[in-house]
């Protein structure tokens, strides 16, 4: 936990900065039952396949699997179900112009707490094609060996 802003990281969705192209971001809290929360603050969350949708002006987000809490056993709800998300209406406003542009969608890039609440970073994106998504593994190589020239050249 990072002590200068509380927060505490459950699970990042690692894929999406290789998949997508992130213009903006967003911070949403999260509407959760209560053996959901308890199964995030154990950090069982993965994002296989998440994304966020806008349905009759509120933001869902879809596919996000939270694991049943096991000591919830009845209560427990299902999984992947979809979960509200909770953005200022001017945000809302916002986002239903940009989403609605060719090719951007939202997707979530990590689930934290924040001061006891669950969050989410959305971000808007675009997706990449398969060329661009090699340019950027090749960019990030090359100043991933800069870096390391720089530091044997100061060990020396």
């Amino acid at each position: 936990m990072s002590a200068e802003d509380g927060r505490r990281n459950v699970a990042t969705n690692r894929k999406a900065r290789h998949e997508y192209d992130i213009l903006e971001t967003f911070e949403a809290g999260i509407v959760l039952k209560g053996p959901e929360v308890k199964s995030l603050r154990d950090g069982r969350a993965s994002f296989q396949d998440a994304f966020a949708r806008l349905e009759r002006g509120e933001v869902w987000l879809e596919g996000v699997h939270v694991s049943p809490y096991e000591q919830a056993n009845r209560f427990n709800v299902d999984p992947v179900r979809p979960r509200k998300l909770l953005l200022h209406r001017e945000e809302i406003r916002r986002l239903v112009g940009k989403v609605e542009e060719k090719g951007l969608t939202l997707i979530p890039l990590q689930i934290y707490f924040s001061r006891g609440h669950a969050k989410v970073t959305l971000a808007l994106a675009r997706g990449r094609k398969l060329h661009d998504k090699r340019e950027a593994l090749r960019r990030r190589e090359q100043e991933r060996e800069a870096r390391r020239a720089v530091r044997r050249g100061e060990e020396s």
